[in-house]
């Protein structure tokens, strides 16, 4: 059985393949979006858009500092999620 964590962390990923374009096992937890991808700050929005809508969360752009890999964003959306 799945908890609500991983499959929290499973949208996430698909989330973050779907904008970057990308296949899911060449995403890593630690795998840069930037460096290792070639996501811009345009792609970073569009992820940070997309998890403020189905995960019904506020993300302050200031946290995309935070959000540069898959590590990052699953902290950032559980501190959202948490407020």
């Amino acid at each position: 059985m799945t908890t609500s964590a991983e499959n929290k962390t499973a949208k996430i990923k698909e989330i973050i393949c779907d904008i970057l374009e990308l296949e899911e096992d060449e995403v890593t937890e630690t795998s840069l979006f930037k460096e290792d991808h070639g996501a811009d700050s345009l792609r970073a929005i569009e992820i940070l858009a997309a998890l403020e809508k189905n995960f019904h969360v506020v993300i302050d752009q200031a946290e995309l500092g935070r959000m540069v890999n898959l590590k990052g964003v699953e902290e950032v959306v559980a501190e959202a999620a948490g407020k």
